[in-house]
């Protein structure tokens, strides 16, 4: 799923690409992936894009019409959903539920202009596409917790005081902190050196600590990573700078233990023992079923 680096990463590629063309034509493959019908999605031909921004998650991708009407395409990638740009986009129209494509815009009168596709991997479809006057019209963006890279260490220890969630579920929770997803919240524990299971409103001043530091100095790094980098090439920049997510069975690059993983509904995260668990494996209750 891409993440916070990954959406501010593509946020910048279209503020230096796309910004101050217009928009010859839009064309949409996924029905289900467009989630407005008023404003309609046609509104959008004749504006030029103004403006491109990351919210949380959300890539937000501002227009402007001739008489300055603003408007908004807000997109979220969801888990496999992706922006893939291109110098000269296809003029013939797509074939509406066929393949990946759930949305095309062409910056510019086709043939030949550039512009990108939104598209989809898998068979859930859950990547969505809002066309607003404001993007707090959007119910994911206007229940969002504030930035993960805003807050100080004051801040974050005010927002999760009190809190009995695991800090797994609370790192994860765009309406508590908004753009940190599976992967990075893993990263962030690991370089904490915090159990996924800890209770949030449990952590001492130390430990607080240690996780702004590591939500600060990850996220961070990620986003240098990432920005300036084409779109083809930010999922495998992501994967490069990984060092528990997606790693089961592999040595932890700190300590050299096996990186292991707990496994939850459609979902898993990694973790290292010695670094984050005293040495001790979680309990994957999905194996222990299996198990039986």
């Amino acid at each position: 799923m891409p993440e916070l680096p990954e959406v501010e990463a593509l946020a910048h590629h279209l503020r230096e690409h796309a910004v101050g063309l217009p928009v010859g034509r839009v064309d949409v493959a996924t029905l289900t992936a467009l989630k407005t019908f008023d404003p309609p999605v046609t509104a959008l031909v004749g504006t030029t894009v103004t403006g491109s921004r990351r919210l949380g998650k959300h890539l937000d991708l501002e227009c402007t019409a001739p008489d300055g009407t603003v408007l908004h395409l807000v997109v979220h990638l969801m888990r496999a959903g992706w922006l893939r740009w291109s110098e000269s986009l296809s003029a013939v129209p797509p074939r509406p539920g066929k393949g990946p494509l759930a949305l095309r815009v062409h910056l510019g009168t086709p043939p030949g202009a550039p512009g990108f596709d939104l598209t989809e991997a898998g068979t859930q479809r859950r990547l969505g596409v809002w066309v607003v006057r404001d993007p707090a019209d959007v119910p994911g963006v206007a229940k969002l917790g504030p930035d993960a890279l805003s807050l100080g260490l004051a801040e974050l220890a005010a927002l999760l005081g009190g809190r009995a969630e695991r800090v797994k579920t609370v790192l994860t929770d765009q309406s508590v902190l908004a753009g940190v997803g599976n992967a990075y919240s893993d990263e962030i524990l690991h370089t904490a050196r915090l159990s996924p299971f800890a209770t949030t409103g449990k952590l001492d001043a130390d430990q607080l600590e240690r996780l702004h530091t590591a939500l600060v100095d990850v996220l961070a790094s990620a986003v240098d990573r990432s920005v300036g980098q084409g779109a083809a090439s930010l999922k495998g920049e992501k994967r490069s700078g990984l060092r528990v997510h997606a790693r089961t069975g592999l040595p932890c690059p700190v300590c050299g233990d096996t990186v292991r993983e707990v496994s939850y509904a459609s979902k898993s995260f990694q973790y290292c023992p010695t670094c984050q668990t005293g040495g001790k494996p979680l309990a994957d209750r999905r194996m222990s079923r299996l198990l039986r």
